[in-house]
Formats: structure tokens, sequence, C-alpha cells
């Protein structure tokens, strides 16, 4: 839509999307006495985004928690990490700014991000995570220490301060909040951007996550001086996903199942670029290859990843063990890649009781009750013999479970999921009896052994995330557990290429008059923070980055 001449302008700022991007950006803008008016789609039931279902783990530099867990960590450390895992070989054109972005992340999370949460009421689990091992050189991808920080309180936790904000600016009229305003449009006068129009859906009731309507029952117009797009990526809409699958991971997934709700639907990204915003690195997203089917799912498709310790026995669709360094938890995409390869868009864990008691663990907020409801006894049931409770209700109305005495049993549960006799026993078991026979010493030729002894010497992952290594085959460990690991959806590593203040950029380079924007729909930062991968602890991370740079730059200069 183009206009023309005077126009009035009714709030200072208007931003679009209600989760931890656009909640952070609309907090520092009224905190500055600015005019905000927030849309968003989906009813107030979602306020807050996709961060509300996440497990909450900040990437934290060299923290109070990691020193007291005798981790020694540094700026440089982590920087030679990211750039490791990065990969960034665009570096003139559409890595220019995500480097950027990059470097000046890793100085605030090594710098003021732990005590500016801090004061708004954050905490943080003691325990520090070690996620993304690499398993490559020093130089190579993933964390060199444990710094996967969890925010006691999981996603919600770390929505609530920022939500208290914006809600005591919606009671004192600084800012106007209205659920269920899709926009459809980026207003233009001269060049610049001065509004926002689109469609009032119809009111819905449904929960959190749940998928709502997209009844229409009006329309509207809104002016601004600024026009700020915090709207998220594309993880629930498949067919976007395959539109930009890169050939580097193999044919796109035929089966997906979707790690975020489906309002994550990317439209945004295609509206800004009709108003002149340069989409960059479409070919970069992030999406997990150990993906539950939800025994009792929110919103379509709804997948759970496991969040593994590194000694389950990884097999690919035919039964082949993957060789290093693809192991659990130590490099998400090179595993995908691993997997698309085969032709199958699913894989298998075989593990022992002693291994799901002791390592597995599920991402999400409603997965962790303990952490979410800030529950000092719930936490300590997780040292009770047992798999956690949400673990064990997955193991008992979950799909994707086989249980068994032995392996021959085990295979055959194996192949009745599936539908046809894909695997053999004799095959599975040669490869892990081979490897069993490989403990009967302290060293081994056998690097994911090795790895998993290494793990254990962080005291973290001793107590509470790594089981003692042992033969999966000695039936004193057992039952034997297979898991069925679908392709799980998720994060958008591209977006719109913005500069450090936030403001998106055209195809030449030059900032837009009056567009912003911060969150995935920005990559998190510059159309890509992270490369080709991510250090994980920084999706959550990067949508308060941005959101607090971008919004204390367009306070600055809106008049």
């Amino acid at each position: 839509m183009s206009t023309k001449g005077d126009i009035f302008m009714e709030y200072d700022v208007i931003v679009i999307g209600a989760g931890l991007a656009g909640l952070t950006a609309t907090a520092e803008i009224a905190d500055a006495g600015k005019k905000v008016l927030l849309l968003d789609q989906e009813p107030e039931s979602s306020f807050g985004g996709q961060a509300w279902w996440s497990f909450g783990g900040l990437f934290l530099v060299d923290s109070p928690e990691q020193r007291r867990m005798g981790i020694k960590d540094s700026k440089e450390l982590a920087w030679q990490d990211w750039l490791g895992t990065a990969g960034f070989d665009r570096e003139e054109d559409e890595d220019y700014w995500g480097r950027k972005w990059a470097e000046a992340y890793v100085d605030f999370a090594a710098g003021e991000k732990r005590a500016w949460l801090h004061e708004m009421g954050v905490r943080i689990f003691p325990v520090v995570g070690w996620a993304e091992r690499g398993g490559y050189l020093a130089e190579g991808h993933g964390n060199s220490v444990p710094r996967f920080h969890i925010v006691w309180g999981t996603g919600p936790g770390i929505v609530a301060p920022f939500e208290r904000r914006v809600r005591e600016h919606i009671k004192n009229g600084i800012v106007t909040y209205k659920p269920r305003h899709r926009v459809d449009q980026l207003i233009t006068n001269n060049d610049a951007i001065v509004g926002a129009s689109g469609s009032v859906l119809a009111l819905s009731t449904v929960e959190r996550g749940e998928k709502s309507s997209r009844e229409i029952v009006d329309d509207f117009e809104y002016r601004s001086q600024t026009v700020i797009v915090s709207s998220g990526g594309i993880g629930a809409s498949f067919d976007l996903i395959r539109k930009n699958w890169p050939s580097r991971l193999g044919k796109a997934p035929k089966r997906m199942i979707s790690g975020v709700p489906a309002h994550v639907d990317g439209r945004m990204l295609e509206i800004t670029e009709e108003a002149g915003g340069r989409i960059v690195n479409r070919d970069r997203m992030w999406h997990y290859t150990e993906g539950i089917k939800n025994w009792n799912p929110v919103w379509p498709n709804h997948g759970i990843r496991i969040l593994p310790g590194p000694s389950s026995i990884w097999l690919d669709a035919e039964g082949n063990r993957f060789p290093a360094p693809n192991f659990p938890g130590f490099d998400t995409l090179g595993t995908l890649e691993a997997i698309q390869k085969t032709g199958y868009d699913y894989s298998w864990f075989i593990l022992t009781q002693k291994i799901i008691e002791r390592e597995f663990a599920l991402s999400g907020s409603e997965q962790n009750p303990d952490l979410t409801e800030q529950s000092i006894k719930k936490l300590f049931s997780r040292i009770l013999p047992g798999a956690p409770s949400p673990v064990q209700a997955f193991m008992d109305k979950g799909e994707d479970f086989v249980i068994a005495d032995n392996i021959d049993n085990l295979v055959i549960g194996m192949n009745k999921l599936i539908g046809e006799k894909r695997l053999k026993a004799e095959h599975v078991e040669r490869q892990i009896l081979a490897r069993d026979r490989e403990m009967d010493n302290p060293f081994t030729k056998d690097l994911q052994i090795t790895a998993m002894r290494g793990a254990r010497h962080y005291l973290g992952d001793k107590l509470i995330r790594v089981a003692a290594p042992h033969k999966i085959l000695d039936r004193k460990n057992g039952p034997l557990f297979a898991v069925k690991l679908n392709i799980l959806s998720r994060k958008t590593l591209g977006g719109l290429q913005t500069d450090l203040s936030g403001s998106v950029l055209n195809d030449s380079g030059a900032a837009i008059p009056g567009l912003y924007a911060a969150g995935e729909v920005a990559g998190f930062g510059g159309g890509g923070v992270h490369g080709y991968r991510s250090l994980e602890g920084t999706f959550i991370g990067g949508c308060l980055f941005t959101g607090r740079e971008t919004g204390r730059a367009v306070a600055e200069r809106v008049g």
C-alpha cells in the first residue's frame, strides 16, 4: 500500500509479533516513553510466542555458575567456538552483518547479559549443561566447555519479566496491545515505512499454542514513525522449509514433525520482502534429529525433542551405526546431513534402562514441570530410580518407543513399528557386541566410548547427565529400548538483513527508513548470526539481544 502527502502518526512505533523479541523491544521503547502499538495474529493466550514453550536455555560465557562447576571459560574461547561453528563464508555480502551481530552477541553473553537478566528477577539453575559438543578439532564446530544455562522457570521464566514490563505499560497507556490483528502489508510513503495494514481475525478461545482460526471479521490500518517486525521464522511451514532446503543436507524430508506452533508461518518474511527488505541465507536452518511424536499434542504434528546424553547407540534406518562424530548431542546439523543422505527421514536410538534414567531429558517447558514450576521437591525426584515422569509418559504412551528384554525381540518390535522387516537382528547385534567388547578396558578405539568417559570428567555430567559406561547387551543393565527418531522442524537461521541498530536493509545494502526487525525473522541478528550452525542457548538469547538493541535504537530515533 502506498500513500502520499501528510500522514497522521497514530503511534511512535508499531511492533509486529508479541514473542520474546517483540516484547523485549516493546519494553525498551515504552520505558523511553514512546507510544507503541503491539500487534499479533494470535489470541492473547499465546502472549510470549515460541519462547514460552522453550527449555529456557541461555548461552553465557564465564558465568558464576560455570566457575562454581570448575569450568574455565572466556570470551576468546567462546568467539573461537562461534567462528568454528558458524563457518561464515559469505562475509562480503550475506554474512557481513551476521558476523558483526555475532561478535556483539558474544561480548554481551560474556558481559552484561546475566546481570541484566538477574536485575529483572531471572535466576539460573546451578548445573550448566553441555549442548553441541562438536567432536572435531579445537577450531571446529561445538562448545569447548559447558555453556547451556537453564533458566529457573524455563521458557515461562524468561518470558515473565518482559511480559510484566509490557503489561505495566499497557496499564499506563504507553503500549496498546491488539491480538488477532494479522498484518498483511507494510505501508510506504516516499520510500519509508509509515505503518501497517491487515486483517482482524475472529476472536478465538483456543489455549496457548493451539491452532487458531483464520476467519477474517474486519480490516485495519495504523500509522507510525517506525515499524519493527518480530514475527518469527518458518518452522511450522513444511512447504517453506522444503522450498529452501539446501542440497548439502541431502533431500528434504518427506515426513517431519513440528517443534513449533502453527502460527510460526513465515508470512512476515515475504511481506517485508515485498516492502523492499532483503532476505539473506535462506538455505540455512536448524532442525533437530531426535524428535518424537507427542502423545498429547497441542499443535498440529506436535513433536518433542529428546535432549540426549552421549551414550545411546545411534543407528540409521537400515540399522547401521553412524560414524564419529555423529553421537547424541555432538553435531545436530552434521547428523541431520548423515541421516538425509541415507535416503530415509528417520533414525534409531538403542539404549538401556540405566541410560534412559540418567540421560534422557525432553525439551520444552511443559516437559520439565520441576524446573518450570520452580519446584525443589519435584526436582529431587529426578534422582530416584526410574525415568523422569515426562519421559516415562512417552515410554508408556508414545508411539516411537519399543521395549524388550533382548535384542531379537527389540528388533522385531522396531520392524513392527515401521511396518516392514527392514532391520536384521544379527546385523544390529554384531555392532553392539563389538562396542560392548571395547568396555573391558579403560582405553578404547571407539570414539563414542572415549567421549562418554571424557564427559564424566565434568562434574555436572557425572552427577546428573551421563550414565556410568556399561555394556548395552548385559541383561543386568536392561531392559533394552529403541526409540524411532523423527526430523523435528525448529529454527530459521537466515532472515532479514539488519545492521547493528536493527534497521532492515534493502538489496543495495541501504537501510529502509522506518523499518526494523528483531529475533528469528532477522536470523537472530543481521540475517544470520549463527552462520550454518548454532551453539545452542543462542536462540532465546538472540531474541533478547536483538530485541533490546533494536528497541533502544528505535527509542533514540523516534521523535
